[in-house]
C-alpha cells in the first residue's frame, strides 16, 4: 500500500511538472499556440500543458497494462492525474495575459 501511493506521489509530480513545462512551450515559442480566448478578451488558456499531461497519462496506462497492472494502478494513476490537473489550475499554469 505505501509502496502504490509513493508511486501515486511521483506520477503526482510528474503530472504537475509536464502540465507546468507544457505552458512554457508556447512562449519560447517552441511549439506553436493552441491557445483559447476568454470572452473579454484580456486573458487565454494554453492547452499544451494538458494535452503533454494527458499523453504521459496514456503512456503511463498503456504500461501498466503491459504489466498487467493496470486494474490495481490505474485508480492511483487517475488520482494522481486529478489531483496535478486541480493543482496545476489553482497556480494558474497555462493562463496568461493578452493585453500586454
Amino acid at each position: 500500500m505505501i509502496k502504490k501511493i509513493i508511486f501515486a506521489l511521483l506520477q503526482f509530480v510528474l503530472f504537475l511538472v509536464a502540465f507546468f513545462a507544457g505552458s512554457l512551450l508556447p512562449v519560447f515559442q517552441i511549439l506553436p499556440s493552441s491557445a483559447m480566448a476568454f470572452a473579454n478578451g484580456t486573458r487565454a488558456f494554453e492547452w499544451d500543458g494538458v494535452y503533454l499531461m494527458l499523453a504521459i497519462f496514456a503512456l503511463i496506462l498503456v504500461m501498466e497494462a503491459l504489466r498487467k497492472r493496470l486494474r490495481s494502478a490505474a485508480l492511483w494513476t487517475a488520482m494522481a492525474l486529478a489531483l496535478a490537473t486541480v493543482f496545476g489550475l489553482a497556480m494558474k499554469f497555462g493562463f496568461k495575459d493578452l493585453q500586454t
